[in-house]
């Protein structure tokens, strides 16, 4: 059985929970929300999985995350064990290739990945990502240059892209 280590990041005025297996970071929460946000994506993802409270084990994450959102980097270099079928790695991917600062569409994304045509199945691949920031699908906008759906809700959206416009 898998062990998910996870703890809080609080740094400034965000309030997350971030976790990780022995393999890399697998989960950052919404903003705000607390431990049942993870139980319930760990029993549907990763089910059978322990969830243990390890603050120690996630430093390198929380130093990292702490430090971006600080506005200090744009970038990181952690582990991840993102689970996810051949396509969501794929979209994934392509999300993590997108600087920081940058949006795109979800159509773009669409396109960059080969599949032109995929745009709900890219949508959906893009919701199921289970670490914000770290491959951000924030940067993903509609369209029409709206914020569009988040699993950390609209506002977090817009938080998240207000902090890497003033970088």
């Amino acid at each position: 059985m898998d062990t998910i280590r996870w703890s809080k990041l609080q740094q400034g005025d965000w309030n997350l929970i971030i976790a990780a297996t022995d393999k890399g970071l697998c989960w950052i929460g919404s903003e705000g929300r607390g431990l049942d946000e993870l139980e319930q994506w760990a029993a549907s993802m990763r089910p059978g999985a322990g969830l243990v409270r390890d603050d120690a084990a996630l430093d390198a994450y929380r130093t990292q995350l702490g430090e971006y959102l600080d506005g200090n980097r744009t970038g990181f270099d952690l582990p991840a064990d993102l689970g996810g079928t051949p396509f969501q790695q794929k979209v994934w991917q392509a999300l993590r290739e997108i600087p920081c600062g940058e949006t795109v569409t979800y159509s773009d994304i669409a396109e960059r990945i080969g599949r032109p045509s995929a745009v709900r199945a890219v949508a959906a691949a893009i919701g199921a990502n289970p670490v914000l920031m770290l491959v951000p699908c924030h940067r993903v906008i509609g369209k029409n240059g709206k914020l569009t759906g988040f699993r950390g809700g609209l506002e977090m959206k817009e938080r998240l892209l207000a902090l890497e416009a003033g970088r």
